[in-house]
């Protein structure tokens, strides 16, 4: 988690401090969850914590609606004996993946939507913006270093992030009306078929 305030939980009764920006955080997630998108003073006053006090943890809305997001300092979405081959591998990350993303999926959309009305500066601190599937795709894909070219397979992962994550779930279930389970269904369909394409007849504009 992090916020532009925490250094304040940091320095004196950090105990006690910790404990409170616990319940903020606490007390901003379940506002989420119920469909809010709470300010400081609501977090506040559902956690219990002065307003004066909350506003030294998070000066304002968008810190605390960072904080609220999900936790995702994981560093891999593979098994702990992922499978051997690429294919498997792929599969195994876009269904740990859309599992974190549906467990958090009001929280994810409040995120998403905050994103989307940043300006490109504010959007950096956001951990919707800091490529964390990114990595946990590549990570997927590492078996193709011996044969495909790390920019190639850095589109290919670009690739395969657009069809997964909160934006795709909200399109296909909101636009395209499936239901979450299908929508799951597709996110894994495509990501698969964008590396069997990937694999058989090459990427975009690339030689092959």
């Amino acid at each position: 988690m992090k916020c532009m305030s925490r250094p304040y939980a940091d320095v004196g009764r950090t105990g006690q401090k910790r404990r409170t920006l616990d319940a903020l955080v606490a007390a901003a997630r379940q506002l989420v969850a119920d469909g809010a998108t709470p300010t400081v003073d609501e977090a506040a006053l559902v956690a219990g914590v002065a307003r004066s006090t909350a506003y030294r943890y998070f000066p304002g809305q968008r810190e605390l609606l960072a904080a609220a997001h999900p936790e995702t300092a994981r560093t891999t979405m593979l098994p702990e004996n992922p499978p051997a081959d690429v294919a498997g591998r792929l599969d195994a990350v876009v269904v740990e993946f859309t599992r974190m993303i549906l467990e958090t999926e009001a929280q994810q959309r409040t995120m998403l939507r905050l994103s989307l009305e940043q300006t490109t500066e504010q959007q950096k601190g956001l951990p919707l913006r800091q490529g964390r599937a990114i990595a946990w795709i590549t990570e997927a894909l590492s078996p193709l270093q011996e044969t495909m070219a790390e920019k190639d397979i850095h589109r290919l992962v670009l690739a395969i992030r657009s069809a997964t994550g909160i934006e795709s779930l909200v399109w296909l279930t909101d636009v395209g009306g499936l239901s979450r389970d299908d929508a799951v269904a597709s996110q894994r369909w495509t990501a698969a078929a964008l590396l069997n394409q990937a694999l058989s007849r090459g990427l975009p504009g690339a030689a092959h």
